[in-house]
């Protein structure tokens, strides 16, 4: 079964995630940094998502606090749909809110420096969004059998 890549997707970087062969287990990958040539940046996103090979791609919507989108969704959105042309798999959006605080906590948790969480809080985002998405496609696979 090939993984799964999730995205969270800012204005400077893009943190990158994905799962295991099985799906079972979502890791983060790297945070990209981003130019200021959009082009370059999906060129950049497109480049390692087929490296990773994965069945599809979910992206993470920042929604604000009442579940809207707000101007950061709609430029994620922008971003993903362009994206979605370049590549020959499913692209989706996943409920972001909460991850990166779910992230940071988790960075502290393993106690690291102020400086490497920020480095690495993009794909431990990414990361956590993932681990949302298979939660639910467990809990759909759950309601299927039963």
């Amino acid at each position: 079964m090939p993984r799964i890549v999730a995205l969270d997707i800012g204005d400077a970087t893009v943190g990158v995630a994905a799962t295991d062969e099985l799906q079972l287990v979502a890791s983060p990958v790297r945070t990209l940094r981003r130019t200021r040539s959009v082009k370059q940046d999906l060129e950049m996103v497109e480049k390692t998502i087929k490296e990773l090979e994965p069945c599809k791609v979910v992206v993470g919507l920042p929604l604000d606090q009442d579940g809207k989108e707000g101007p950061q969704a709609q430029k994620v959105k922008t971003f993903s749909n362009r994206l979605a042309q370049r590549l020959s798999i499913p692209v989706e959006f996943w409920d972001e809110r909460y991850s990166s605080a779910d992230a940071e906590e988790r960075l502290i948790e393993l106690d690291l420096s102020r400086v490497k969480r920020k480095q690495r809080i993009h794909a431990a985002a990414a990361a956590v969004i993932l681990e949302s998405y298979l939660r639910e496609l467990e809990v759909k696979g759950r309601r299927k059998q039963g």
